[in-house]
């Protein structure tokens, strides 16, 4: 039986968290304001829950990481860096921007795919992490193409951590260019891990892997407890930095 929370119940020690039939799973209700959100980031705790469910809260075990020195970048994407970077220093067909179209990416990556509905991200979420948008701690990396938005991903930074929550992409290598810029400027900026939470093949074939709870938890408070990223411009990466 898992506890359910109300507006002021504060988390349960993530030891607690399930490991049979829902492995992570910690707690139920609460809400999605911007301060319970950064209660629960900075615990190693995220929410995911599928329209008409309550809030679910999870701290899975083990986590999935990516460091960002450990960041693969295949031959295609390395051709279409340099596309992107030198149209953007040429004619700007393409462009890369930070925190220009937040709500316009998490509504992308909400939206259905080619391959199936949409994803977990419902109206609430979206009003959630726009809140902690304004408050400066929710970012977005946006690719476009000729004024439209082609690509993008976003997610949660406390401190020196980095919390990947989504992408999107509506051409080919869109997401991953998005996510490109966003690992390589995270790395100039001293943050060494980006939370991925559950494991994918996906992640795994960009470099992200699992490693314990406790040592992610470790690595966790390390991060928060340094300054915050104040101004955030995206740089473009290059092969060699990876």
């Amino acid at each position: 039986m898992i506890p359910w929370l109300d507006a002021h119940t504060p988390f349960p020690d993530v030891s607690e968290a399930l490991t049979t039939e829902a492995p992570g799973l910690l707690a139920a209700g609460g809400d999605l304001s911007p301060q319970r959100l950064l209660a629960a980031y900075q615990r190693g705790i995220f929410p995911w829950f599928s329209e008409g469910q309550p809030i679910l809260w999870w701290s899975t075990d083990p986590r999935m990481v990516l460091m960002t020195e450990r960041f693969k970048i295949s031959d295609s994407l390395k051709k279409t860096l340099k596309k992107v970077d030198k149209s953007s220093r040429s004619d700007g067909r393409w462009q890369v921007r930070f925190d220009s179209a937040f709500e316009q990416v998490m509504r992308a990556c909400a939206a259905p795919r080619k391959d199936g509905p949409g994803t977990w991200i419902s109206e609430d979420i979206v009003q959630g992490y726009t809140g902690l948008h304004k408050l400066g701690f929710a970012h977005s990396s946006e690719v476009w193409l000729d004024g439209e938005l082609v690509g993008g991903a976003y997610g949660v930074s406390i401190g020196r951590m980095f919390y990947g929550e989504s992408m999107f992409a509506k051409v080919t290598d869109a997401s991953k260019v998005a996510l490109a810029y966003l690992v390589h400027f995270l790395k100039l900026n001293g943050v060494r891990m980006i939370d991925c939470q559950q494991e994918t093949g996906h992640l795994a074939s960009l470099g992200a892997s699992p490693i314990p709870r406790n040592d992610f938890l470790a690595l966790l408070k390390q991060a928060i407890d340094q300054p915050r990223i104040r101004h955030w411009e995206p740089v473009p990466p290059f092969a060699s930095t990876f």
